[in-house]
């Protein structure tokens, strides 16, 4: 947290000032320029009428506008910007620039072209993927993602990739994130078998461990219908909204807001080939391509979660 002092200035105007310097060390280049250089010259506004300084959440928003308008996001990423919401998504999680935030298996990097040219200059992107050893499809996903961040060292020249063993998952130092993020992954991580949870549980406490207290929990992923059992939907892609949230709870989080930015009432969940029938994956090929192009991606729930700055049933005093 950077504080600004006044105590030389005069009153009004050099708190004004003040507190803009120090949002400006925030600006990266030019715009860290223009703000000192504001603050320096003496207004002719009366001292109630002085603007502050732009809100967090402002200049956040400004810089998610930046980037969503990037030259480097590619066209076929963002003509997906209308299923999945990235502004209002990130916005509803509390993403900063100036945080240090992990993105969970972010396969070929959607999220990751948003996400690390946002955080490279003044937090830290760390795209956590499954040790490519594993499975085929994990070293095809780290191999994309490795190649992207070597192409672009502007936008991506800080971010980095932890491997992590999906039996025994760990993505950093205890309590060394303020976000973890992970979308459309959960229903990865429950095993076809009955009964059983797959790598659910070990990952959501995992999560737990690498968060700092107060730290968040997004999650988003294809949504069941009301009522839906596990065991009837896992195999379709979609899962229980109780069902997550009974993960997560469970590993010690409190579900803090649910949001309907990225729900599709067009979404039926019924389909020959579950979730993957529609769009992006659209596994039916030109079979009634159209009709579920018309749908659009899938109902997703979209859930923030977050540690308790206490040990659970404890009470201040």
């Amino acid at each position: 947290m950077i504080r600004a002092t006044a105590a030389a200035k005069p009153a009004g105007i050099g708190i004004a000032a003040a507190l803009l310097l120090a949002f400006a060390l925030l600006l990266p280049g030019p715009s860290r320029a223009q703000a000192a250089s504001a603050g320096s010259v003496e207004s002719d506004q009366p001292v109630d009428e002085l603007v502050p300084p732009t809100s967090a959440s402002d200049f956040t928003a400004s810089q998610l506008d930046g980037v969503l308008a990037g030259s480097w996001r590619s066209p076929a990423n963002r003509a997906r910007d209308a299923y999945r919401h990235p502004k209002a998504t990130l916005q509803f999680f509390g993403v900063r620039p100036d945080q240090t935030v992990i993105e969970i298996t972010p396969g070929g990097g959607w999220y990751a072209e948003i996400l690390a040219p946002l955080l490279n200059d003044n937090g830290h992107y760390i795209a956590a993927e499954k040790a490519p050893s594993a499975d085929s499809e994990a070293r095809s996903d780290d191999s994309a993602l490795r190649r992207k961040f070597a192409a672009d060292s502007a936008h991506y020249g800080n971010a980095r990739i932890v491997e992590f063993d999906a039996a025994a998952p760990k993505f950093g130092a205890p309590g060394s994130a303020d976000v973890v993020l992970t979308f459309r992954n959960v229903h990865n991580w429950i095993a076809a078998d009955k009964g059983t949870a797959g790598t659910g549980p070990t990952m959501f406490k995992a999560f737990f461990d690498v968060l700092k207290p107060g730290g968040v929990l997004g999650v988003v992923d294809h949504r069941a219908g009301e009522g839906a059992a596990i065991d009837a939907v896992k195999g379709s892609g979609y899962l229980p909204t109780s069902y997550v949230v009974k993960l997560a709870t469970d590993a010690g989080f409190v579900l803090e807001e649910s949001s309907e930015v990225n729900a599709n009432p067009k979404d039926t969940r019924d389909y020959p080939k579950g979730v993957w029938t529609l769009p992006p994956t659209l596994t039916l090929g030109d079979r009634d391509k159209a009709k579920y192009q018309a749908i659009g991606e899938s109902d997703r729930m979209t859930l923030k979660f977050v540690k308790p700055t206490a040990p659970a049933g404890h009470e201040a005093h």
